[in-house]
């Protein structure tokens, strides 16, 4: 008797963007349907149904008693470094006798930067690259390792490809926000920018990052402007979270611990080192304002470790 794999639990973050969530469960189905051999399912942390205990329950219905948790997330930030490992482990007290294994973020690899040199491409419609500034903008966070990912993935993406330049912004919780990174490259003498959403689906904030762009080339008509689109569905997407998933299976978690906040004193945050992780709802995100504390999903902490 062959024994069946362990299943995929897809993590998603949640938005309040009805075709962004439905573009995140369409994703998970297709994952499903690509790969008949595994029990798929999918949840998000916040904003959006279904939540991922449900996910799990799911999952746990259908008679798995383990899986693999793969974060549908580019960078890890709070929600993959606390939220979804407390969601998993309240999950684990749920439903004795499942066990799972958590894999990483998505990027930034090299499958989803020929994604976005793609989305560029389209954008450009022929323009020369040596002409053009990219403003790769990132959904922001108040890691400073979650932003660096941002800046990594905006220097793997310059490299090799021949724009003048690919610069950095965020649309929320860090600086530079969108006005600002348009300033900036504006400063530095670009005359063609595309700005590139970070993002895998669109929602509430890649509109807002359009939104914003559109407002400023009206008011600066020297520069041409441009949006790409978000990165969407795409085939190389779906193969790296089955790379993630194989990974995690592995046990091969190459997390990146090198400047993580919570294990590092970095300048400013010196008070995040050793902090207990707690689940909560990000006060920025959507258009929804409440503070970080106000909700703690049932109120279980969970000690940060890789």
């Amino acid at each position: 008797m062959t024994t069946q794999p362990p299943a995929l639990l897809i993590a998603g973050h949640g938005t309040r963007d009805e075709a962004g969530a439905e573009a995140f469960r369409d994703f998970v189905k297709e994952l499903g349907r690509r790969h008949p051999e595994l029990p798929v399912a999918g949840g998000f942390i916040e904003l959006s149904p279904p939540p991922l205990g449900e996910a799990v329950t799911e999952l746990v219905e259908r008679g798995v008693r383990r899986f693999a948790a793969v974060p549908l997330m580019l960078v890890s930030a709070g929600h993959a470094k606390g939220d979804i490992p407390a969601a998993l482990a309240r999950e684990k007290e749920r439903h004795p006798g499942v066990t799972y294994t958590y894999g990483r973020p998505l990027g930034p690899h090299p499958a989803l930067l020929r994604v976005l040199e793609r989305r560029l491409d389209e954008a450009l419609a022929g323009t020369p690259r040596e002409d053009v500034t990219v403003l790769l903008v990132g959904r922001g966070s108040t890691d400073p390792d979650a932003n660096a990912e941002v800046c990594k993935a905006a220097r793997l993406l310059w490299e090799g490809r021949g724009y003048a330049g690919v610069e950095t912004a965020f649309v929320s919780l860090a600086a530079p926000d969108v006005p600002s990174g348009l300033d900036r490259v504006a400063r530095l003498g670009a005359r063609r920018v595309v700005v590139l959403p970070y993002f895998l689906f669109t929602g509430i904030l890649p509109d807002r990052v359009r939104r914003q762009t559109e407002e400023w080339a009206a008011a600066h008509p020297e520069v041409e402007v441009r949006s790409a689109d978000v990165i969407g569905p795409e085939p190389e997407l779906l193969d790296l979270v089955m790379e993630r998933y194989a990974e995690a299976v592995a046990g091969d978690l190459r997390m990146n611990c090198d400047s993580c906040v919570y294990r590092i004193a970095l300048p400013g945050f010196e008070d995040k080192v050793g902090q207990p992780q707690q689940p909560h709802f990000h006060p920025d995100d959507d258009g929804h304002d409440h503070g970080h504390g106000h909700h703690h999903h049932g109120g279980s902490t969970h000690s940060h470790a890789h």
